[in-house]
């Protein structure tokens, strides 16, 4: 199995974490990972840009000039295309039932395949945890300093918060919101240039244009029980 180097907040080294090799050795058809994300981008669209015809701007109706005698060319109407304030010809117009449908199985795959690019690269790092007693700008720029990541483009990804409870006898698990990393995502959100998400929120888009990623090592083991 591959290793990570885990590090604190400070930016000390703690040692090393495995990765399992289904993500560290991840392989995946290029064309596949095109397609998911152009899809992921054509889904974040909004399609509601909108223009108005002739037959719904709001404009008087009376003939710019007379049809005959002036010499010019007869005109019927100033809602025409030609006239400031007229309507458009073929404007963008709100379009509806857009999204393109991403398989489960292909967004895992092409996750897996840039994680492990990620991983190639040394780019991928793990810390201990994001806990903060209060939030402080400083403390996330010094860890990003020390680490070699200062002005560069890092998303960090931090563990989902989860109750067990008992149903017929079977111990049930359920995601629950949670403030455990609100401190860490108060210092770090004026920093340019970094992001913070929920493993359970990533996005291949995220990971490809991020230069590092930086996650917890809870939300490794729940990365790996996701992607294995």
């Amino acid at each position: 199995m591959s290793k990570l180097t885990k590090y604190d907040l400070q930016g000390s080294q703690l040692g090393d974490v495995e990765i399992a090799d289904q993500i560290a050795s991840a392989e995946a058809n290029g064309q596949m990972i095109k397609d998911y994300i152009v899809a992921l981008r054509a889904n974040a669209r909004q399609w509601s840009a909108s223009t108005k015809t002739r037959a719904e701007v709001s404009h008087t109706t009376k003939k710019p000039h007379a049809q005959k005698g002036g010499g010019r060319a007869r005109q019927g109407s100033l809602v025409a295309p030609q006239y400031k304030g007229g309507g458009r010809v073929f404007g963008p117009r709100p379009k509806f039932d857009q999204h393109v449908r991403i398989n489960k199985k292909e967004r895992q795959a092409a996750i897996r395949f840039l994680l492990a690019e990620k991983l190639r690269e040394n780019k991928l790092h793990v810390v201990q945890d994001f806990n903060l007693d209060n939030p402080k700008t400083k403390d996330v720029t010094s860890f990003l300093k020390n680490v070699g990541m200062e002005g560069k483009r890092v998303l960090f990804l931090g563990e989902e918060s989860y109750v067990e409870f008992e149903s017929d006898g079977v111990i049930q698990r359920m995601s629950v919101s949670s403030d455990q990393h609100d401190n860490f995502v108060k210092s770090m959100r004026n920093i340019p240039k970094a992001s913070f998400a929920l493993v359970k929120n990533i996005s291949g888009y995220d990971v490809l244009v991020a230069h590092h990623i930086v996650l917890t090592e809870s939300a490794l083991v729940e990365l790996q029980q996701w992607l294995c």
